[in-house]
């Protein structure tokens, strides 16, 4: 069952096991805000049972690009196209974030996005990577970084 994201009335609907349920909740709310206020898209999630395709594209881009295996669960996913780019998010269960931003076109951006709920400690995975800190209203402080996608997805 698809749950619409809201930024205004932040719930924490589907993420409940998490440590940082409500953190994670602001993170994702947040995306839900950017995606609004920038292309009028409404930000959809889905329990991680009902989309495993997604969850194993981020897997395979992560192992092939950085050899990266993350441990902790997924607890929900989304995958959707705004402006020629398509956007793959997976919301763990730790409090990460990640998105795969893809353009459809030729020589477009192509990346991997790192977000670590406030309040959660950075993965042993991701420990090679420097994290910039950004406050948010809905998230608190939200750590993040990235990484260019060299191959074809």
């Amino acid at each position: 069952m698809p749950n619409v994201v809201d930024f205004v009335t932040v719930s924490t609907e589907g993420l409940e096991s998490s440590p940082v349920a409500d953190a994670l909740a602001g993170l994702r709310a947040n995306e839900a805000r950017y995606f609004r206020n920038k292309y009028d898209h409404v930000f959809t999630t889905h329990p991680a049972a009902e989309v495993p395709e997604l969850i194993e594209y981020v897997a395979r881009v992560l192992r092939d690009e950085r050899a990266i295996v993350i441990a902790s669960p997924v607890l929900e996913a989304t995958q959707f196209e705004v402006e020629g780019v398509r956007w793959t998010y997976v919301f763990h269960e730790s409090g990460l974030s990640i998105n795969v931003l893809y353009a459809l076109e030729a020589g477009g951006k192509r990346a991997v996005g790192f977000k670590l709920s406030d309040g959660m400690d950075e993965p042993e995975e991701l420990h090679a990577f420097k994290f910039a800190r950004q406050r948010s209203k809905l998230a608190g402080t939200i750590r993040g970084s990235y990484f260019v996608v060299k191959g074809e997805y």
